[in-house]
């Protein structure tokens, strides 16, 4: 099996250049970071602060083991009393993969955790922005294989957006496909 960066500079880069005309190598397109999000405010709201940091937790170290890289918690920036939530609360966690890391984590995401989703026929067009930027939504962190469903304390989503330097929808949803990604057609 060839490695995701192999793949993209001996079958990426040349079907790029041909199909868009590119004249170098360096205007082709490229996959710059993996930002990997949990939103976690339904989860700790209407708790008591142990029960919180216990949440917290197992949410920093479940998105830590799928990253392989130390997560940022994120603050709530306002109070909402409808959602429970005071300013300053701990509502979600962040993480933003790049070079390697970036390249092993997608690795992963194509060749395990994607076919592991239930139901999964393919990425949808509509998952992709203007920029051909991809966002990608999971129910459950326990589709990647480093997660134990079993010694999962708490079932949360999350989203990891794969952001590149493509200029158009059509040139991010064709890097990706080269790359390999399930992409319907």
């Amino acid at each position: 099996m060839m490695r995701l960066k192999e793949k993209y500079n001996k079958e990426a880069v040349p079907a790029m250049k041909e199909k868009f005309g590119y004249k170098s190598s360096m205007a082709v397109p490229r996959i710059e970071k993996v930002a990997i999000n949990a939103g976690i405010g339904k989860l700790v709201s209407g708790k008591t602060s142990d029960e919180q940091k216990k949440v917290l937790n197992t949410v920093a170290d479940d998105l830590s083991q799928i990253a392989g890289q130390k997560v940022v918690l994120t603050r709530a920036k306002k109070s909402i009393s409808s959602f429970k939530v005071r300013e300053g609360m701990f509502v979600g966690a962040k993480v933003v993969l790049r070079g390697k890391r970036m390249n092993d984590f997608l690795e992963r995401l194509i060749n395990i955790a994607l076919p592991r989703v239930r139901d999964f026929r393919g990425i949808d067009l509509k998952s992709f922005d203007k920029r051909g930027n991809l966002t990608l939504s999971f129910r459950e962190q326990t589709v990647f294989p480093e997660i134990s469903p079993e010694k999962t304390k708490a079932i949360f989503g999350f989203e990891v957006t794969v952001a590149n330097t493509a200029k158009s929808k059509e040139e991010g949803i064709e890097l990706l496909r080269l790359m390999g990604f399930p992409i319907k057609k």
